[in-house]
This record gives C-alpha cells, structure tokens and sequence, in this order.
C-alpha cells in the first residue's frame, strides 16, 4: 500500500480545478479543525455525545447493531443468507448511551449509526459546522456517521465524496475502480448497506481463498485520519473504513455531476449483466465493440457524421430528450 497524498491547505478553486479533474484521492489535514463538534470531540467522548443531543429531535435513525463476536465487522453471516447484525430504526440518544457505556469493553457489541441527514435529523448542527465556502455544492445534504470500533467493508459510492473525521481515529483505505476483478466482490441482491462490498476482510486477508487480493494491495493507497481531517474519495473509488476508538463520528458530502434525469448507471449495469453475460462469446464480443463505440466514446465522436439537428441521443441530451428515451425504454423493459 501507498500513502494518500497529504494537502494542508486547499481552496475551492484549486479543488475544482485540479484534485477533480484528477480523480485521486486527497487527505486535508486540519481541513474542519474550527468546527465546533470537532473541539468537543477533542474534550472527551461524553462532550462530543453531549454537543449531537443538543440538535436531536427524537427521531428514529438506521442503526446497525451486532454481538461483540462480530469484531466490529459490518458484514454477512457464515452461508451469506443475511447479515452478522440487525439493522433498525433508533433513537439516537440511547444510541449514544450505548456508546459511551461501552466504551472501555475489551470487545464491544458493534454499533453503528448509518447515514443521518443532518438537517433532517439535527437541525442547526449543520450551521455550526460548515466547509469553506465554494467547496462542494451549494445544495448537497451532509450526512452524519456514528460508531464505535467498526470495519466497513471496501465499497464504493457512485458520487463524489468528502469525508471530515470529527471524532475519533479511522484508516481509510481507499483502491481505484479497476481494482474490481481483485476485491471478490459479494452479492449483487443482498448488501449489508445498499451498496456491494468485497468479501476480503482486509484486516486479516485470507489469501488461499482471494488471491488476487495482493494486487489490489498493492494498487491501494491508505492514510489515518484524526478528528478535524478530511479525505476527497474520487467517484466509484472503493473504501475500507476501520474506526479505531470506542466513540467516533464523520460528516459527509456526497454529490454528482450527472445530468439530472440521465438515470442510475447501477441500473444500467444491472440490466447489462442481465442481457449479456449468458451470451455466446462471440456475441459479447460484438456487444463489446457497440458499447465501446456508442458508450464509452472517448472521443465523443460516434454522432460526428450526421447533421446537429439529427444526433438524437448521440448528441446533446436535452430533458425532453432523456424524457422520451426512458419513456421508450420503459415500453421496452415491460415487455420483456
């Protein structure tokens, strides 16, 4: 594995114009050091628990719960027929309860709060603590993450990601999306969180059963991050999350450049396997050849011979474009 590469300053601009287009991954030391969750945090684990109560509005969120034999592993049972915890709705105070309660246990129960919309869930906290203006934009929802000692498993989002680290200690280990094929990637139909996740426990690899694992070793790149530090994850790259203290929290941005209304790739490439992966080798092959003419035009070039006006999907995508074509597809799929 390799370092991420460390920034102690960053400017909305030079974000823009340089680490996006770029799509590697960035740690920014000190990047939310002047948040206020972030000093409490800093106080003790019963400060930081104290400044989340004070926004709470008693609302149930998706909590993950799990025996201390887990380890902290968010993950599948032994035949892969359901998942090592229960996860349900909760009050987030006795969340914290359990938390702090726990905090000094050789081997806690894994406990873990999934994705709070802050200013849903926590009104004003997202006010107190904010990224430097110009950063991210304007209208994305930050998302709240609590938990104690946790593994998540190596996964990744379809969308852009900054993530703060306001409290407690966690490794992100973070891998290019050509690293799929090395990840053993587990089941398309039943995921611990709604996105797909590699079966290899990246603490203690089993490499007789994942031996392509060392390649995606070696591709890897990984950094610690302590309260006040933040990491860009570039869009489709995957992340293996350790939290490494009894109480920790992260904040979030999540976002897009898509097109609105373009559609979900997943679903495109959940149709895809559905269509294509029973074909004869020979007809892959030709599909192959159509989708990286037609899709994956680098060049942008397959609409050049013919007129502006007569592109169609091959040309600028208007929304009454996309519109008629999803409503064609739709014709399509329900007669299949």
């Amino acid at each position: 594995m390799q370092p991420i590469r460390e920034l102690r300053t960053l400017t909305p601009r030079q974000f823009r114009e340089e680490i996006l287009p770029a799509g590697q991954p960035v740690v920014i030391r000190g990047l939310v050091n002047d948040w206020p969750i972030v000093a409490a945090s800093r106080q003790s684990d019963t400060a930081f628990c104290d400044y989340i109560r004070q926004f709470d509005q008693g609302f149930e969120v998706n909590t993950a719960y799990g025996p201390p034999s887990t380890g902290g592993r968010l993950f599948y049972n032994d035949d892969l027929s359901g998942l090592n915890s229960r996860i349900a709705p909760a009050r987030l105070t006795g969340t914290l309860d359990s938390l702090l309660k726990h905090a000094d246990d050789d081997s806690p129960p894994l406990i873990a709060v999934q994705s709070v919309i802050i200013e849903r869930y926590l009104p004003g906290l997202q006010r107190e603590n904010r990224l430097p203006e110009g950063l991210v934009p304007e209208d994305i929802e930050p998302r709240l993450w609590l938990g104690g000692r946790a593994a998540i498993a190596a996964h990744y989002d379809p969308s852009e990601n900054i993530a703060c680290c306001v409290a407690g200690k966690r490794r992100f280990t973070l891998l290019p999306p050509d690293q799929v094929e090395n990840l053993y990637v587990g089941p398309f139909e039943l995921t611990p969180a709604g996105a797909t996740i590699s079966m290899v426990d990246f603490d203690q690899p089993d490499y007789d059963r994942f031996p392509r694992f060392r390649e995606a070793e070696a591709a890897a790149f990984t950094a610690d991050l302590g309260p006040g530090d933040a990491v860009y994850i570039p869009y489709l790259w995957w992340h293996h999350v350790r939290s490494l203290d009894a109480v920790n929290g992260l904040v979030n941005y999540w976002w897009s450049p898509i097109p609105e209304g373009a559609g979900d790739p997943r679903n495109a490439l959940l149709h895809a396997m559905l269509a294509f992966r029973n074909l004869p080798t020979s007809y892959q092959r030709a599909w192959k050849a159509m989708f990286n003419h037609y899709v994956f035009d680098e060049d942008g070039t397959a609409g050049d011979h013919l007129p502006e006006n007569r592109r169609g999907i091959l040309g600028k995508q208007a929304p009454d474009t996309i519109k008629r074509l999803k409503q064609a597809l739709a014709r399509a799929l329900s007669r299949n």
